[in-house]
């Protein structure tokens, strides 16, 4: 299994429940795949850096995993069929970038416990 890192943007005329679904879709999917999800960040709504589908902002959403290279094929099968997806990136990765991405994630969860 590999270390996968997927971003993606939903429009953002859905409402708070709404979007909340539309994640909770594609976590279902990789969990219906025998991935394991090892983060999930609602990085909320941002501005676009240029108009998609005249929309200037979205709900952009990071989910790590790990999974078979045979469940990517499928998860993007799905982000392009549902419109309410804007763009999505998904990305293996290597060695030193799941390191970095585990310090990261250990890090922003001190930040929070701090505060």
């Amino acid at each position: 299994m590999n270390s996968y890192e997927t971003v993606f943007i939903l429009t953002p005329v859905l409402s708070d429940p709404q979007m909340k679904e539309a994640v909770e879709k594609f976590k279902d999917i990789l969990a219906a795949e025998g991935s394991e999800i090892v983060n999930i960040e609602n990085w909320g709504l941002r501005k676009l850096a240029y108009p998609i589908q005249k929309k200037s902002t979205g709900f952009y959403t990071l989910i790590e995993f790990q999974a078979d290279p045979t469940v990517i094929a499928k998860l993007e099968t799905q982000f392009r069929r549902d419109e309410k997806v804007l763009r999505f990136l998904t990305f293996r990765q290597d060695k030193n970038f799941a390191a970095y991405a585990a310090k990261r994630r250990n890090k922003t969860k001190e930040t929070v416990k701090e505060n």
